[in-house]
């Protein structure tokens, strides 16, 4: 496929060889991703600003840095347009205007969409899509690794004006992305950094913060997932400045090449934060090496989860 954009390729040979789009899991975040990407790259090659393409389409600005920041869908008439301004081959076009169709692809969560925070089936979408994360938390267990009573008091704790029925929807949207550690098909590889700290708070009680830890143990013996502390006594690491944040890889290509870029999430109290650049990717990534190196190692972890929670059942 000569002079075939990267994006559009590293799509079809995904999807050719996995079918990986069409798993429910995955919704249409991916696919909105790397169609953003690619008519973003094709608007710079024609020379073309952000501004000067929306006059030309009649479209406001802001829905043209929604269409390549991945974060809407897109309709396959809308894509031809734009590719016949932007110049694009045939080829090219055709292949868009088919990632286009992907983009309207609805995830297992579209039925609590009326509870998802906006924006926030963006990382949902991505989460399931992860071969690899590297986990930071220092304040709360991470939503997929909470048990359902914990889980329970976190979000009754955040929602005070809801009711008890949406209090139980969003506990069930939280279980639900937690199938995703331990499914028999390619679970990602998961990496979790936690301050000693949060684990000695005793989130809904010694009962609940008890069964909390043993089941942190728990998962910390599984194939796929790692998690380590980060004891008191290390002092200042980096994730006391960055604070909570995801590293999320993608699966590769068969030429070796990611299919999504390397993304940090970080879930704000204010808002989402998504970042992909290199640099800012190297730089958590060396936070969190920061981090994973002045941690206990995994079986000191492990022994101390279970002390704690033995602590914190006998009051």
């Amino acid at each position: 496929m000569a002079g075939f954009h990267s994006g559009a390729r590293d799509y079809f040979r995904l999807n050719e060889g996995r079918g990986f789009m069409a798993e429910a899991m995955l919704g249409s975040t991916v696919p909105r991703r790397q169609l953003g990407r690619v008519l973003r790259e094709l608007r710079t090659d024609a020379r073309l600003t952000l501004k000067l393409a929306a006059k030309k389409l009649e479209w406001s600005e802001a829905k043209m840095w929604r269409i390549e920041s991945g974060l809407t869908s897109m309709r396959s008439h809308d894509v031809q347009t734009m590719c016949k301004i932007y110049g694009a081959s045939a080829e090219i076009t055709e292949a868009l205007m088919g990632l286009a169709k992907e983009t309207k692809a609805r995830g297992w969560w579209h039925s609590f969409g009326d509870i998802i925070p906006e924006g926030f089936d963006v990382f949902i979408g991505l989460e399931g899509a992860a071969s690899q994360m590297s986990i930071y938390q220092g304040d709360l267990v991470p939503g997929l690794f909470q048990t359902e009573d914990y889980a329970r008091i976190i979000i009754r704790a955040a929602h005070p004006d809801k009711d008890e029925e949406e209090i139980k929807r969003r506990v069930r949207l939280r279980l639900a992305r937690q199938n995703m550690v331990t499914r028999v098909t390619e679970p990602p590889l998961l990496r979790v950094t936690l301050d000693e700290a949060l684990l000695r708070r005793p989130i809904g009680g010694g009962a609940v913060m008890a069964e909390q830890l043993r089941h942190l143990a728990k998962l910390s013996q599984l194939d796929n997932v790692e998690i380590r502390v980060v004891p008191t006594e290390a002092g200042f690491h980096q994730g006391l400045s960055a604070g909570p944040f995801y590293i999320l890889r993608f699966p590769v290509n068969g030429d070796g090449k990611e299919t999504e870029p390397p993304t940090v999430y970080a879930d704000g109290y204010t808002g989402d934060l998504y970042l992909d650049r290199p640099t800012e990717i190297e730089r958590y990534d060396a936070g969190f090496a920061d981090m994973w190196n002045k941690s206990l190692s995994e079986g000191a972890s492990r022994s101390l989860l279970t002390k704690l929670a033995g602590s914190h059942e006998q009051g």
